[in-house]
């Protein structure tokens, strides 16, 4: 079975990577969109423009699975293309908001997102669902998948995520845009070993394993 994977960028060889390794009978195949990378500072509608346009190889080579690996993207297009394209599954990236709420024993947590993810309802709705009770620290993280994305990961400013940590006794940290995978032993190892910090890889691997049996079902 062909899986695609799309980012706008580079972070989604990350999750291909990883996929490859979770789900070793499966094709990986991946498309991206460098020249208009990052979609982060971009709108709603142009995201959806740019996503639906990247998709088309992906779609030509009839995969029966799509994954957005791209929160942005998520936020601003999946509902769309759900309704574009009925015939293919959709599986999005959201800012994992309801494991690190409940993973917290300090009740604070770091979500490491683009102004794009932060602003969208998807987010919005993530936070209003699963965070009472929770202090939720939003680090400016605007510069850094551009950073990545032109292969400077060493140069990411760790310090606010730090600060976070240090002042604010954060014991989840949320790594909510797929360019950060990259940087996600950095993190880890600027936080300390008592900081959980968590990206979603391993649980689109296991969303991909139920659609594809639903299919294999029917």
């Amino acid at each position: 079975m062909h899986v695609g994977v799309f980012d706008s960028g580079i972070g989604g060889e990350a999750v291909a990577a990883r996929l490859r390794e979770l789900l070793p009978q499966a094709h990986v195949v991946t498309a991206h969109d460098h020249p208009n990378v990052p979609y982060g500072s971009r709108s709603e509608d142009e995201v959806y423009r740019l996503t639906k346009q990247a998709i088309q190889p992906l779609l030509s080579a009839r995969c029966a699975v799509i994954v957005l690996a791209c929160n942005t993207a998520t936020a601003a297009a999946i509902d769309r293309l759900r309704v574009d394209y009925p015939n293919t599954a959709f599986v999005g990236l959201e800012p994992m908001v309801k494991p690190a709420s409940t993973l917290s024993a300090s009740k604070t947590i770091v979500v490491c997102a683009t102004p794009a993810t932060l602003l969208s309802q998807r987010y919005q709705r993530l936070k209003r669902d699963w965070t009472a009770g929770i202090t939720v620290i939003e680090p400016d993280c605007s510069v850094w998948a551009e950073i990545i994305e032109t292969r400077r990961a060493d140069q990411v400013d760790l310090d606010p995520v730090i600060r976070a940590v240090q002042r604010e006794a954060a014991d989840v940290v949320v790594l909510a845009c797929t360019h950060y995978h990259w940087i996600k032993l950095q993190v880890e190892s600027a936080v300390g070993s008592h900081v959980t910090v968590l990206e979603p890889s391993d649980a689109i691997a296991a969303q991909i394993r139920r659609i594809t049996s639903a299919i294999r079902g029917h």
